[in-house]
């Protein structure tokens, strides 16, 4: 994995309006005490808050002074007092049983300085729970309520982050909305999510949103020339990460989920396409689903995301767009400019609806046998449906 320092504004890869806005509303004074930082994966959401975090703890010492270095210094590190973290948890090895982000707080440090724009399933993987879902329990939220009652260690803010807030289940988030209501003084909750839709309406009332959008391309590519790839590799990778800086990170360095991906939706694929002559096939859809059953939810999930992107750089192939990107599956001779010709638009909606459906009843702990299954059957139908 590349690294990226992530404190200072000028270190946080584009976002310039928001970097602008922040920086001069800290210095203003005109902090709102509850804000939700809303975007998708790996535009910058996390490492923004924790810029912002720091400036507005830090803002009580002057700039160049010891103590605004000491304080920036604890910041850097996220080991100053007055810095607060929640943060999706579960129980594992390590922890038995109620579990809260206190006690992943060395993990979480390690994680933010290797990975300031990682995912939640890397940061699942980090602390050796990718097989389960964490969230934000009540446990959390009454730790956070300890916290937050508790006097600024310097005397300023508190700042408190909500990383991935939409996983709070709703016990914490009704005790969290009694905080937000009636903040302690001095005291900034930073709720930073991928989905706004899965938080709850009274606590996204009472915060000022801030959206986000995915990083450019060149945002991207400019990021990845820093840090030695060459012209040709950087913007191959900048144009297939989607704005994901996260995803152009792991395109540079992680083969392996890639290949396993590639594998299953060949295998998916030919299974597909035989079964129309050789209705036999379906035991080997079912082995499909079988194995894809066995694996952890969030693995499942970012399957289902990759063959979504897949589905859909078929199509732009299939309409004569290849210019627009490089996307493509490498595996035993599988040829994708062949496999496009399937994709058109009398099935793309279906096929997308499909395994949005599936992502979404993933999510929900539906059992992961039967999704697969429907799913198998599902898109070896849709495949098979005849451009207009």
């Amino acid at each position: 994995m590349l690294y990226l320092k992530t404190m200072h504004f000028d270190q946080i890869i584009g976002q310039q309006h928001l970097k602008a806005h922040l920086s001069q509303s800290a210095d203003r004074g005109r902090i709102p005490h509850a804000q939700l930082f809303i975007g998708p994966e790996g535009c910058g959401t996390l490492p923004m808050a924790l810029a912002y975090a720091q400036q507005i703890i830090c803002s009580a010492f002057a700039v160049g002074t010891k103590e605004r270095q000491n304080c920036e210094a604890k910041c850097g590190t996220l080991t100053h007092p007055d810095l607060h973290f929640a943060f999706p948890v579960t129980n594992s090895e390590k922890v038995k049983r109620h579990a809260v982000s206190d006690h992943y707080i060395k993990d979480w440090r390690q994680f933010v300085n290797a990975q300031p724009y990682g995912s939640l399933f890397d940061w699942y993987r980090h602390i050796g729970i990718e097989k389960k879902q964490g969230q934000i329990g009540v446990d959390e939220a009454q730790d956070i309520v300890k916290k937050l009652s508790l006097k600024s260690f310097e005397g300023g803010y508190k700042v408190l982050v909500v990383w991935m807030a939409e996983k709070m289940n709703l016990a914490a988030a009704n005790k969290l909305l009694k905080l937000i209501e009636e903040p302690p003084s001095k005291t900034v909750f930073l709720l930073v999510t991928e989905d706004e839709a899965q938080i709850i309406n009274t606590i996204k009332s009472r915060c000022q949103h801030l959206h986000f959008p995915r990083l450019s391309e060149e945002d991207i590519r400019t990021a990845l020339l820093a840090q030695g790839l060459n012209q040709s590799k950087a913007t191959q990778v900048a144009w297939e990460a989607s704005g994901n800086l996260n995803k152009a990170f792991h395109l540079v360095t992680d083969t392996q989920d890639t290949k396993q991906f590639d594998q299953w939706f060949v295998h998916w694929v030919r299974a597909a396409f035989k079964a129309k002559r050789d209705k036999s096939v379906v035991h080997e859809l079912l082995s499909w689903s079988e194995e894809l059953s066995k694996v952890g939810r969030e693995v499942q999930k970012q399957f289902l995301s990759y063959c979504l992107s897949i589905i859909r750089q078929a199509l732009l192939i299939n309409y004569s767009s290849k210019n627009l990107g490089q996307l493509s599956v490498d595996f035993e001779g599988f040829n994708f400019d062949k496999f496009a010709v399937f994709v058109h638009e009398s099935n793309i909606e279906a096929l997308v609806a499909a395994l949005e459906k599936a992502i979404v009843h993933i999510e929900r702990n539906g059992n992961a046998k039967l999704i697969f299954t429907d799913l198998a059957i599902k898109m070896t139908r849709l495949l098979h449906t005849k451009a207009a």
